[in-house]
């Protein structure tokens, strides 16, 4: 039995569309990643499986409930992270702790106090003291320090500077080594790609692909600019494996590489290179490459 499955599930705001037929599957055990760009959808799907709104039809199940149909059987067992982040202003981060803690009925103290000291919290600062980053490190240990089944994370890096989501990495990988199941959403395709074992692409409320992270390196790939100190011939870069949209514009070259980079920079260095700049894309730049321009039908 899956951790998480959803059977055609589909939500409209009035008549603006918010997913329309999402099948997950999120077997125990596993870090699942949720892809999309924002405003695919990634953060209605949450909310439909917590029950905070309703889909218009379909069906969502955790741990083979209905979400619908027990919402406290399920939020028992779970540890979320919402993609906007608030709690109570006055109140302070150990006092903020303590009062989830005792939702819960109680957390191991000593596990607490590690994850406050791996994320590097002053626990003494009231809430509407603390950065961006550090209110998300409160969200963060909330969610972990009961040890629940099941983190359901909606773009849970948000404001985390990177040392810190190193951290949050290795703690979520410690998580599934004890049993955890992880949901994660992220727009960030390098940040999937190096934390999740499968991951679902949603765009403009539909699922495009659901594989493995071994599949999804396939659709990364990189956009590069070459200046040269003189002329260069375009099909030299054209005939390279994995490059494609070669253009010139004076002595500089443009082009998309998939996969190894090596090529390129082997024959680049056959001629008098003035400047590389190789950028990764934005996820919404691949999704494009990917899928083409024209937007998804609703019907």
């Amino acid at each position: 039995m899956s951790v998480i499955e959803t059977e055609k599930l589909t939500k409209y705001y009035g008549r603006s569309r918010g997913i329309i037929d999402v099948d997950l599957a999120v077997e125990k055990g596993e870090i699942f990643g949720f892809l999309g760009p924002n405003g695919a959808g990634k953060t209605t799907t949450i909310r439909i499986l917590l029950d905070l709104i309703r889909p218009t039809s379909g069906k969502a199940r955790v741990f083979g409930i209905e979400s619908s149909a027990d919402p406290v059987a399920i939020h028992r067992r779970i540890g979320y992270v919402p993609g906007e982040f608030a709690l109570y202003d006055r109140l302070t981060g150990r006092q903020t702790l303590e009062y989830f803690a005792n939702l819960r009925g109680g957390v191991d103290r000593a596990y607490q106090a590690s994850l406050v000291e791996r994320f590097d919290l002053d626990p003494s600062r009231r809430f509407n003291q603390y950065s961006k980053g550090n209110k998300q490190k409160v969200g963060v240990i909330i969610a972990l320090q009961h040890r629940p089944e099941l983190l359901v994370l909606d773009e849970p890096t948000a404001g985390l500077d990177p040392l810190v989501q190193q951290t949050f990495f290795v703690t979520l990988r410690e998580a599934v080594g004890d049993g955890a199941t992880v949901f994660l959403s992220s727009h960030i395709l390098s940040e999937v790609e190096k934390s999740a074992d499968r991951v679902a692409i949603i765009r403009e409320g539909r699922i495009v692909k659901t594989d493995t992270v071994d599949a999804l390196r396939d659709l990364a790939h990189h956009q590069v600019e070459l200046r040269f100190a003189g002329e260069v011939p375009a099909d030299v870069f054209s005939a390279l494996p994995g490059v494609s949209e070669v253009e010139v514009e004076d002595h500089v070259l443009r082009m998309r590489v998939a996969g190894a980079i090596t090529p390129v920079v082997q024959a680049a260095a056959r001629y008098e290179l003035l400047d590389f700049v190789s950028r990764e894309p934005s996820l919404e730049e691949t999704f494009l490459a990917q899928y083409g321009r024209e937007a998804v039908e609703v019907k």
